[in-house]
Order: structure tokens, then sequence, then C-alpha cells
């Protein structure tokens, strides 16, 4: 059964919203044997990913033929952009306190600004299946709370020995879960470009129309403090960001090749920043960005000393919104529509759903970890 005509099915023509997270396992229960179901795959998780039956390869090929699809793909990504139900929950009483602790995120309203922290130090602030999903439900409280007029994107500080007592921006994929089994092809891969990645870059969408091509979103400038590193899909965050400010010494870098995967949207986006021979540079042969670089400062737009970024990010928030959030949001989304309006994005992630997929379950990417990682040797 064609991929289309299942999701018309689960969201009754069109007129129900279903996460990806959820829509692959109600499709596996409205037609046995489409996909795997929810306890085939908890039975996936258990093992690690060398010792996996694949059965994840089914779902990239069936959200790949979905998202392909002009139609049904436009409403599953609309579909991604609306808050979570957790962070609906959570609202009213993080606009009375200012605060929320999400676990592996925390968020906090400083003057007009709402700060979203990762924080998962045993692992330098990489991302997993629970922080990405922390991150989202953060930014999904800045983008409601009406005071907060500009997002912020930090690191919290970290305990490891070589970083103790640092903030650390974030170090990626988190490298041991991936190896130990832990990371998931739809609630990581898939939703975090759908979820996380995408509020960020286009906001929530709260109306009705999602074939009119208006990109009528709720959303917010962004800024992203970068301290230390910003690592694989923490450097594909910066290429969504209204504006990046890092500290001195900060590098920023994909190293996609040495583990395996396609890092994200970056493939889409890098080149748009640093030209075309020095994103496959970054993307294929691990070039690094480094803050003084030429390079870099495409991606970056300033360069502060470690003790003046808290004065940095309150003076460049209060610049994004002095001529009005209306403008600042008029603007950025005018910008977005002529470099990657939804119908790009959508065509995007078609391929990559197949595509990553894939990787992930190649061969090369166990050893890939196992040389470059010693992923073998960590504990997840």
């Amino acid at each position: 059964m064609r991929a289309e005509t299942v999701y018309q099915e689960l969201t009754d023509d069109y007129r129900r919203e279903v996460r990806v997270e959820e829509l692959v396992f109600e499709a596996a229960e409205a037609y046995p044997g489409l996909l795997p179901t929810r306890e085939q795959i908890a039975g996936e998780r258990a093992k690690k990913q060398a010792d996996k039956a694949g059965l994840e390869l089914e779902q990239g090929a069936f959200l790949s033929q979905l998202l392909a699809s002009p139609r049904a793909g436009t409403h599953l990504v609309h579909a991604m952009l609306r808050p979570r139900r957790e962070a609906l929950d959570r609202l009213e009483a993080f606009r009375s306190s200012g605060r929320a602790d999400l676990g592996l995120a925390t968020v906090e309203r400083i003057g007009n600004a709402g700060h979203v922290n990762l924080r998962n130090p045993r692992f330098l602030n990489a991302e997993d299946d629970g922080a990405t999903a922390a991150l989202e439900l953060g930014v999904d409280l800045v983008l409601l709370d009406p005071a907060c007029e500009v997002g912020v994107l930090r690191g919290s500080v970290v305990d490891h020995p070589r970083h103790a007592g640092r903030r650390v921006f974030n170090a990626g994929l988190n490298l041991t879960h991936l190896y130990h089994g832990q990371i998931s092809f739809v609630n990581f891969m898939i939703a975090r470009e759908l979820g996380l990645v995408a509020k960020i870059h286009r906001g929530h969408w709260l109306g009705d129309d999602w074939e009119g091509g208006l990109e009528d979103f709720e959303e917010k400038p962004w800024l992203a403090a970068v301290e230390s590193f910003a690592i694989g899909g923490g450097c594909q965050l910066l290429l969504v960001m209204d504006r990046v400010i890092a500290e001195e010494g900060a590098y920023f870098n994909l190293p996609a090749r040495k583990e395996g995967i396609i890092p994200g949207n970056a493939n889409q986006r890098l080149w748009r920043y640093v030209g075309d021979r020095v994103a496959r540079q970054a993307i294929l042969f691990e070039r690094a960005f480094k803050t003084g670089e030429p390079e870099a400062a495409q991606l970056c737009d300033r360069v502060v000393a470690r003790d003046a970024m808290d004065t940095a990010i309150a003076e460049d928030a209060a610049q994004l919104t002095s001529a009005g959030l209306v403008s600042a949001v008029a603007n950025r989304r005018a910008m977005r529509i002529g470099q990657e309006p939804v119908d790009q994005f959508r065509r995007y992630m078609a391929v990559y759903a197949r595509d990553q997929s894939r990787c992930l379950y190649a061969p090369a990417l166990i050893a890939n970890l196992e040389q470059n990682w010693r992923a073998h040797e960590r504990r997840p």
C-alpha cells in the first residue's frame, strides 16, 4: 500500500495531525506487516547497533515515500511544527516562574530572551533521544511565551576533567549511545530535523492552512552562544540561527564522514554560508572552522572573550528586536523563503529519510565508531 494512502487514512483525510514518532506505530497497527511494531522496535533497542535486524530500514523507506508526496509530506512537516502536548501542559508554570527544568535541558527567561540550555554533562552535552526531546520542549516554551521575544540556545556547564567548570555548546550526536543501539532512527534522526531544528528555523504552525504556501508560522529570532565547540549536530544548529556568538578559541565541525552518517540538513545549508567547495571539505574531509579563521566568520557573527558572553548575549538579543518583533520575524521569514521554502525542505527530507536509515545499518558505521571513537570501550 502506498505511504500517501496510509497517511491519508490515518489522519482522517488530513484533518488530524500525528507526530512522526506515533505515526509509524499507528501505521504498523492499522496495516499489520507494513512496518515494525512498537514491541519489535523496543526489542531492537535492547541490542547493540551491530546486532539489530535492520527493522528501521522499513521505517526509512515508508517515511521517504511519505515525504516525497507533495500533499502528505507537506501535511506531516506542518504537523511536526505543532507545540508538543508536554510543552502546553508546562506553559502556565513557565510563564509564572520564568524557569523550567526539563531534565536534559533547562529554560530560563532573562529579560526578553528565553534561554534554552542543553544539560547532558556526562556526555559533554552530546545529543541523544532524551536530550533532543528536552531541547524541543524548551524551544516550544520559548515560542509559546509572549514574554520571550528572542530565543537563546546555549550549553550548560560540564564536569568532564578536560572541560570542568566550563560551558560546552553541543558535542553532537551521542556516539556511545549510537554504538550501543540507543539512538532511534525516527525519534532522533527524523524527529530532530522535523521538530527541534525546524521549530527554531520556522517556528510553530498554529493555524489551519498547510497548503497555501504562505509559511504563516508563529516564530521568533534565535541566537546561539557557542562556548568550547559546536560539533556535528551542534554545528548544524548554527545554520538555522539568526545570530551566532562564539567565545575566543571555539571551533565548529561536521565529522559526518568519520561517523558514517548524514549531518542532518547541513548538506543543503552549509554551502550557503561557506560555498560549495568548502562545504564539501567540511562534510567529506572533516575540515573544522576555528574562530579567527576567514571561513569561521561565515558561520559566526561575533567573537568575544569567555567572560564577555553574558553581556554579548544581552546586547544582541536586544538588537534583534530593537525595531520591533514584527519586522524581525518578517525579515527572517523573507530570507528563509528565498533560501529554503517548505517544499524544498520536504523534498530534502524525503531523500534524507531513506539514505540516513541505510547509513545507520551499513557495516562501515560500526567500523567507523570502533576505529575513530573507540565506542566499544565506552559505557552507554
